[in-house]
């Protein structure tokens, strides 16, 4: 796979000229999931929506796809499966961390791929997609915590400006993120072809 420090270079080189609407985007998506917040259902109802859309923005610019403001709800025309996708991740991920933390957390990566791969072929459930995206992560989980983890520069900036930083921070970690995809799906066509397994 790429390194990463190519795959932040390719992220910097997409979001060249787009800066400021990738930083839109996520202020618009933030607000959106904040406000969400507010009762106990909002970001249960709205998270996977949300995210298919959010995710996809950045897809597409790995993709050098046109892409729009109002790609951010995307994720509305899959709002069944991304709905139980979110739901089902959510109580995964609990239930995991109950048991200790640190398994919680191994299964947060191996999930983390199921959204784009939700987005990428809608004609698969959501246990579906969180069993590729297990299988497509298997192996390269340490790759995309050694990704997160290249930003801490990035996030003390963040934490010095106060947080407005964060707005910056997150496009270019997306940004990477859907690079990283791009690269590993490749890699793992079968993962996704052949989607049968247990899904937790």
């Amino acid at each position: 796979m790429k390194e990463n420090s190519e795959l932040r270079s390719i992220a910097r080189s997409q979001l060249k000229g787009s800066w400021l609407a990738a930083v839109g985007v996520t202020f618009i998506y933030m607000i959106i999931v904040s406000l969400s917040g507010f009762t106990v259902v909002g970001p249960i109802i709205l998270g996977g929506p949300l995210a298919i859309g959010f995710y996809g923005y950045f897809i597409r610019k790995a993709r050098n796809e046109t892409v729009k403001l109002e790609n951010l709800f995307d994720g509305f025309k899959l709002f069944g499966s991304s709905f139980l996708l979110f739901l089902l991740q959510m109580i995964f991920i609990t239930l995991w961390t109950c048991l200790l933390f640190i398994p919680g957390i191994v299964k947060s990566f191996s999930y983390s791929m199921a959204f784009y791969i939700l987005r990428d072929n809608p004609n698969l459930g959501a246990s579906e997609a969180i069993t590729a995206s297990r299988k497509m992560m298997n192996g390269y989980k340490g790759k995309l915590f050694g990704l997160y983890l290249s930003f801490i520069g990035w996030a003390l900036l963040s934490v010095i400006t106060l947080g407005i930083g964060v707005f910056w921070l997150i496009p270019y970690m997306q940004q990477a993120t859907a690079d990283f995809y791009e690269d590993l799906k490749g890699r793992n066509e079968a993962s996704i072809a052949e989607p049968n397994g247990q899904s937790n």
